[in-house]
């Protein structure tokens, strides 16, 4: 059950990789309307992106779950998508009744049209599988070793030609049983809009309350680009862009509390603080209202309370499923490109349907939420910013996120760091002791909010900054220059690329007794040093003993059931040295 939540919060930051290029595809989209700068150049790059979600789909999530993000895992997904879609489309049968009366050259353009309808519903969830299948064929082999007459085709070169067999295989369900497929997406999308809505309510709940997992990635996916079918267009959101009237209910109930209701949260946070107070937790909290008002991100917000008041969190959630079932009953039908902001209401406003009801219904919201906080503030004393004590709100204000230094050593340090990634506004993290990572310290550096979805893995919110710390985090584990690129395996152990200066006696001792506890040089396959750390490979994990103290080695953590990362004591090690030392002990 761990490994499958795992593995689901994985694919939900996968997903936001081809989710981030919906922004400029709904801006193009519109701005090349004839209702507004009438450029049909533009429009038509816009609906080229939304026409290749199924593209933008595989390579984003093949590259967001592949190791280190490696673009070979892409290439592989695009593989596996062109031979599922193009080979189900050789296989696919077109009804009789279709070509009815169709004779001579109006014959092939009938077919083609109708397969083309299919491949259009069928673009997402083959995306999404030919990336999640592309990931985990990365990860599974991408340092695999061939036969030396078949050596070219090993390592990262195999991975695209898996993919692509795996791809003939679902190409072949897809083909063969293309109207049982159909005949369920059909079923499934009327089942969820058939509920109307308590399904709306439901949906809107959920969602608030999923994303301190980072599930609702998951879930919205489902809602925006699966459900329903306009034009052989699907999901809501690409429905709503494609002029479908029925389409936005699963994005109007956003709008009044993303642009009304927790802007308003936040100023009753700030009149509730002591007037002394007031000026120090002003800007930050102006600063996440304004946020979620202009571009609809909301998290800095929410996780300024979710664990302090659960009860309250929970109440906000409900709110959320009410203000879902209010707008449809209102026959509001409002959509995004991005999320439920000023930028998106004022871009798509006519597209909209009765968009001018945000108004009314987004002021009673903004009273509802500064009345809820302002009691339960003040009820429960919950220490919301510029409530804490004295010495936590100097501290935090001191700094702001972004200070990389900071966060990493509030992280328990560069060796406790095994990946790096993040989402829209945290950062997800795997480390190798969760116990020495100091929450106190994270909000000193300026983290809205910690999260320890499981065992090893902390997420850190930071607002819309996150992308860009991690890469910063990323290029500090990494020395300044970024991740290392492993070599090609060959014959001998092979070592990345990264200084010139020799081994140091102290080096070449610990790699002696490192190479002993993984088995000797027999046991050992691969050797690289990767951000910060010593990757090994061994042929069997078995004769590897790597529990016992070794020098100079504060933890070795298996990533793999082949692979470990060996956590260096950089103050008495150089890490590529030492992985040196560990190569040249092996090849002796």
């Amino acid at each position: 059950m761990t490994s499958l939540f795992a593995g689901l919060q994985k694919l939900g930051r996968a997903l936001m990789l081809p989710i981030a290029v919906l922004p400029v595809a709904g801006l193009l989209l519109r701005l090349g309307q004839p209702d507004l700068l009438d450029w049909p150049m533009v429009s038509a790059a816009g609906a080229a992106i939304f026409s290749h979600l199924g593209l933008l789909f595989a390579v984003g999530i093949g590259v967001g779950l592949a190791r280190e993000n490696h673009g070979a895992a892409g290439l592989a997904a695009l593989v596996g998508y062109f031979v599922a879609t193009e080979g189900a489309a050789a296989l696919m049968s077109v009804p009789a009744e279709v070509l009815q009366g169709l004779a001579g050259e109006a014959l092939e353009p009938a077919r083609q049209a109708w397969i083309d309808a299919r491949l259009a519903k069928l673009s997402v969830p083959a995306g999404i599988l030919s990336g999640v299948a592309a990931g985990w064929l990365y990860n599974r082999y991408a340092d695999i070793r061939l036969p030396d007459y078949l050596a070219f085709f090993g390592g990262r070169r195999f991975v695209p030609i898996a993919s692509g067999i795996l791809g003939l295989a679902l190409a072949t369900a897809f083909g063969f049983g293309w109207p049982l497929l159909e005949g369920g997406m059909d079923a499934a999308s009327r089942a969820v809009l058939g509920t109307g809505e308590a399904g709306l309510f439901l949906y809107g709940a959920l969602n608030r309350v999923l994303i301190v997992t980072g599930l609702h990635h998951i879930l919205n996916n489902i809602a925006w680009f699966l459900l329903g079918d306009f034009g052989d267009v699907t999901g809501d959101l690409r429905r709503f862009f494609a002029g479908d009237p029925a389409a936005g209910a699963f994005m109007s109930g956003f709008f009044p509390v993303m642009m009304f209701g927790l802007p308003a949260a936040c100023l009753a946070m700030y009149h509730a603080a002591p007037k002394g107070r007031r000026t120090a937790v002003g800007g930050l909290l102006f600063s996440m209202a304004l946020t979620s008002f202009l571009t609809g991100v909301t998290e800095p917000i929410e996780y300024t309370f979710m664990f302090l008041a659960p009860a309250l969190y929970a109440v906000h959630a409900l709110l959320t499923g009410v203000s879902m079932v209010l707008m449809d009953a209102l026959g509001v039908r409002l959509g995004f490109g991005f999320s439920a902001g000023l930028f998106d209401y004022m871009l798509n406003y006519r597209l909209a349907t009765r968009p001018l009801w945000l108004l009314p219904v987004g002021l009673a919201y903004s009273l509802v939420y500064y009345a809820m906080f302002r009691w339960c503030i003040r009820r429960f004393a919950l220490p919301t910013p510029g409530r804490e004590p004295e010495t936590a709100a100097a501290a935090g204000a001191a700094r702001v996120p972004g200070d990389v230094e900071a966060l990493v050593a509030a992280l328990g340090g560069p060796a406790n760091l095994l990946t790096v990634d993040a989402c829209t506004t945290r950062l997800r993290l795997t480390v190798a002791d969760a116990g020495r990572v100091c929450e106190d310290a994270l909000r000193q550096a300026g983290a809205h909010g910690v999260i320890r979805p499981s065992a090893g893995a902390v997420q850190v919110v930071l607002g819309p900054a996150a992308d860009r710390v991690a890469g910063d985090i990323r290029r500090l584990l990494a020395g300044g220059g970024g991740e290392r690129e492993p070599a090609p395996a060959g014959p001998e152990p092979a070592v990345a690329r990264g200084g010139t200066s020799p081994a140091t006696g102290a080096e070449k001792d610990a790699a002696g007794a490192w190479l002993a506890a993984l088995g000797g040089a027999t046991n050992l396959r691969h050797v690289e040093s990767c951000a910060g750390r010593v990757r090994v490979e061994v042929a069997e994990r078995a004769r590897a003993r790597l529990d016992d103290p070794l020098p100079a080695l504060r933890a070795a953590v298996w990533v793999a059931p082949r692979v470990a990362h060996l956590l260096v004591d950089q103050k008495t090690l150089d890490v590529a040295r030492a992985t040196r030392a560990l190569a040249a002990a092996a090849a002796r």
